[in-house]
């Protein structure tokens, strides 16, 4: 009898688990208040980008709106991805095939770019698929949350006892995912993917004693690689130091090593307190290079000043702090690790980005998210978006079942409690 009531629970878990981890859709509402945060960031980052871009444009392709017709059609399959993404439910990849294949698949992409992909200042980030320049490392960070909330769910009652499942599948992934990106030249993803992965194990409820070893394993691989870079003198990644020189002293050498850094330190100083006026930057008008992308926010204070940086500042606060809301009230452990790998993602992308255009961090060549130009990144943000939402629906019909349960008990009481006054 024993034995068959094993089974049976055994059985039912099963069943449970397949019906948790198969395609289906959820009708509930959204975070209302996170929606409207993506969107002004969204609206807001078209009209400063097509700002910014506007000189570049039609410099490089007598098109002023050029780079906005771009990154609208982005935006419109972006935003059909996150639409129908909110809709689905997001324990689909809480699934070992659908986790590993994602992973497995965007990771190959990375690999192919790194040896065949398209060059652009030493660095082959981009391929072309369909006519479409497309930058697979954009679907790695998807790939590697996804996959890392997956391990940290399905583990977590063995990384409280086992120091091999809290340091073995982390190390192969991060070093898989690092080794192909730094073969890419895009040191800025590995340290975005540092964070976020280092970021998702301290919320895991990993035991203390493990993550700090883990970290210090991973300090002493970094200070390797610093060392074999410094015996090889550099290689391909002499840029570093040419970088970390030009944020030390960024008016040493501003025709040309600190170039960048200089005009976008002067943007910023242009702009005032409340700046140049929308569309009177100088500095796009190719001073500044990259002004469209990686240096969009120095135009943004240029045009709009002090108070339009702090505008952009505030809505990724508000941003991280209701997709730390919405990882807070996640209905498991997959949809808590999921929302923080997400909200991690995009508020260290914004904070670094912000860093380097005034100076207070080496420039990484990051974007900001939502407002750089980029369709690649622009759209599967918006997918990432989409998940989170997909979180917080279920995170709303979760609640309000608690609530319409609380009611019927307290119904059911108020019934028990009213027959005998009555009878009284």
């Amino acid at each position: 009898m024993a034995s068959l009531s094993k089974n049976k629970r055994e059985k039912s878990a099963k069943v449970q688990k397949r019906k948790k981890t198969e395609f289906r859709i959820v009708l509930a509402e959204i975070d209302k208040t996170f929606f409207l945060i993506v969107v002004i960031l969204l609206v807001f980052g078209l009209i400063m980008m097509f700002s910014a871009s506007y000189a570049a444009a039609l410099n490089e392709h007598n098109d002023g709106y050029y780079f906005l017709k771009r990154q609208l059609m982005c935006a419109g399959l972006g935003i059909i991805a996150m639409f129908i993404t909110s809709f689905v439910d997001y324990n689909f990849f809480y699934n070992t095939k659908v986790a590993y294949l994602i992973f497995l698949g965007s990771l190959g992409l990375c690999i192919y770019t790194a040896l065949f992909g398209q060059e652009t200042a030493g660095a082959r980030r981009w391929i072309t698929l369909l006519g479409i320049q497309f930058q697979p490392s954009e679907l790695l960070k998807i790939a590697f949350i996804i996959i890392f909330a997956y391990i940290l769910s399905v583990n977590a009652q063995k990384l409280k006892t086992s120091w091999k499942h809290c340091f073995i599948p982390f190390i192969v992934i991060f070093g898989l995912v690092c080794g192909v990106l730094a073969m890419q030249r895009h040191i800025s993803a590995v340290m975005l993917i540092g964070i976020i992965g280092i970021s998702m194990m301290f919320v895991s409820g990993m035991p203390s004693k493990f993550f700090w070893r883990f970290m210090a394993i991973c300090a002493g691989a970094g200070v390797l690689m610093v060392l074999v870079l410094v015996i090889k003198g550099g290689g391909n990644f002499s840029y570093i130091s040419d970088r970390l020189e030009s944020w030390r002293n960024p008016l040493s050498d501003p025709s040309d090593k600190t170039h960048q850094t200089y005009e976008s330190l002067l943007a910023i100083g242009s702009g005032g307190w409340f700046g140049l006026g929308f569309g009177e930057s100088r500095q796009k008008y190719l001073y500044l290079p990259e002004s469209q992308n990686d240096f969009i926010f120095s135009i943004i204070c240029e045009e709009l000043g002090f108070i339009g940086g702090v505008i952009v500042v505030l809505l990724f606060v508000l941003f991280v702090i209701k997709g730390f809301q919405i990882a807070a009230n996640a209905r498991d452990r997959f949809g808590m690790l999921l929302a923080t790998g997400i909200t991690i993602q995009i508020g260290s992308q914004a904070l670094l980005n912000i860093m380097v255009a005034s100076n207070a961090f080496p420039n990484t060549g990051i974007s900001l998210p939502f407002f750089s130009a980029g369709g690649t990144a622009l759209v599967f943000q918006l997918f990432e978006m989409g998940i989170l939402l997909s979180i917080s629906r279920q995170n709303l019909k979760y609640r309000s079942g608690e609530k319409r349960a609380v009611k019927a008990v307290s119904a059911a009481d108020t019934s028990k409690t009213a027959e005998p006054t009555q009878s009284v």
